[in-house]
């Protein structure tokens, strides 16, 4: 039985990874899959990759991408979810904002530097004309630090997926002001150098069984009714966030690498372009 230890956030996008376990296909292979929720998000599994304290990581595309530029010795194998990831802008429920307009001059709440709601805020601030460099963050870790953070007014609006956050929306303690699509694929499969060097035929199996099980994930029967359960989310919104969402079992394309590489130079989020080899890994 060979170890090896996965992070992801403990979002509904991966609730395929918790099926797997739970019928024990990973372990029918050989294979002693430890999943690690991690609800810190991006910034926090680019930290856990670069310090072994996790192997592969089920991560944001623009935040792996980043880190990688910037020394994670780690490389993408697989987009995992090939739609965009829906980010939803809230503000409190009694905020005093009303216009995504109204934002511009205002403290986004990020979990940590270099998160996926760090980024999407610069994506958004460039989509709306702002200047990205007058932003300004507070870290609140998770998205009960963000529920704080706004209540509390120590920041004044908060970026994240939209449907994650919508039972927070339904008990009027935020209210969704704009979405914000992400302009990529928006999870991808990401893992530590060391691991693709002394062992690829471990993660070739990985793969083959989380992408049988995604291939098929829409029709097991009732996923909706165990979606709705794990996530404390309403049968309708989770039958709408299903027909929006489309998994994927294929390698990240080297024109939508390009892409996010462009976005993130432009944003000054990176000071320079790595090559699709440095990033990407074929299996």
């Amino acid at each position: 039985m060979k170890t090896i230890k996965v992070a992801g956030v403990p979002e509904h996008f991966n609730l395929p990874w918790q099926l797997c376990l739970e019928n024990g296909e990973f372990s029918a292979a050989g294979i002693d899959l430890q999943w690690t929720n991690v609800p810190e998000g991006t910034g926090k599994m680019c930290q856990m990759l670069r310090d072994c304290q996790t192997d592969v990581a089920v991560i944001l595309t623009e935040g792996i991408v980043k880190d990688i530029v910037s020394g994670n010795p780690s490389k993408i194998v697989q987009v995992y979810v090939e739609t965009p990831l829906i980010w939803g802008i809230h503000v409190a429920a009694n905020s005093e904002y009303h216009q995504l307009s109204e934002l511009e001059h205002t403290k986004a709440a990020i979990s940590r530097i270099g998160s996926g709601s760090q980024l999407m805020a610069y994506v958004n601030a460039e989509q709306q004309g702002w200047d990205s460099n007058a932003l300004r963050f507070e870290i609140v870790n998770t998205i009960d630090g963000a529920v704080s953070a706004l209540t509390l007014g120590e920041a004044d609006y908060f970026m994240w997926e939209r449907f994650m956050t919508k039972p927070l929306v339904d008990k009027g303690i935020f209210r969704r002001i704009a979405d914000c699509p992400t302009p990529w694929p928006c999870f991808v499969i990401a893992v530590r150098n060391e691991i693709l060097a002394t062992d690829p035929n471990l993660i070739k199996k990985i793969l083959h069984i989380i992408n049988a099980k995604t291939y098929k994930f829409k029709e097991i029967q009732d996923i909706e009714l165990r979606l709705a359960n794990d996530f404390h989310q309403e049968k309708e919104d989770i039958l709408s966030w299903l027909s929006q969402t489309e998994w994927s079992q294929q390698p990240l394309a080297q024109d939508m690498l390009n892409k996010v590489q462009n976005q993130l130079l432009r944003l000054s989020l990176i000071d320079k372009k790595s090559t699709f080899a440095e990033i990407v890994k074929a299996l």
